[in-house]
C-alpha cells in the first residue's frame, strides 16, 4: 500500500491530536474564574440597550439530561449573540422550585417515610431536595 502521507503540504499546528477534555476543561475553567471572565463582560457591557431572556427555568427535581443540555446550549447561544450585536445581555438562570415534580421526587427518595410526614415537613423536606438539586445542576451547567 503507497504511503501518500509525505505528498501530502499539511499545515503544522500545535494542536494536539485528542483533545484530552477530562484534564483541559478544568483547566479552562478555572483561567476564566481566575480572569473573572463573566464579570468583566458584564462590566463593559454596562450601558447598553438591555436584552433580557426569560429562562423558562428547569424543575430542580434530579441530575440534567440531554434536554437540559440543549435548552441551555440554545439560550446560550442568542444571549451571546446579542451581546456580539451591542446588547446588555445577561444570563440569569433560574429553577423551578415546587410543584408535582420534586414533590414525587422526595415520596419516590423517602418511601414510606414520606407519607407520614406532616405538611410542614413534607415542604421542608421537598424544599431542602430542591435546593441540594440547584447546587447540582448548577455545577453541571457549568459543563455544557
Amino acid at each position: 500500500m503507497a504511503d501518500y502521507k509525505g505528498t501530502l503540504n499539511l499545515p503544522e499546528t500545535a494542536f494536539p491530536m485528542k483533545a484530552d477534555l477530562a484534564r483541559r476543561e478544568p483547566e479552562m475553567l478555572a483561567w476564566w474564574e481566575e480572569r473573572r471572565t463573566y464579570e468583566r463582560l458584564r462590566e463593559i457591557a454596562r450601558g447598553r440597550p438591555p436584552f433580557i431572556l426569560h429562562d423558562g427555568p428547569p424543575y430542580a427535581n434530579g441530575a440534567i439530561h440531554i434536554g437540559h443540555a440543549v435548552n441551555k446550549v440554545l439560550k446560550d447561544i442568542i444571549v451571546k449573540a446579542r451581546t456580539l450585536d451591542g446588547h446588555d445581555a445577561p444570563y440569569v438562570p433560574g429553577w423551578d422550585c415546587h410543584g408535582l415534580p420534586i414533590e414525587h421526587a422526595v415520596e419516590k427518595a423517602r418511601g414510606k417515610e414520606a407519607r407520614a410526614l406532616d405538611a410542614r415537613a413534607f415542604r421542608q423536606a421537598c424544599r431542602e431536595f430542591a435546593l441540594e438539586q440547584v447546587d447540582v445542576q448548577r455545577r453541571d451547567f457549568v459543563h455544557l
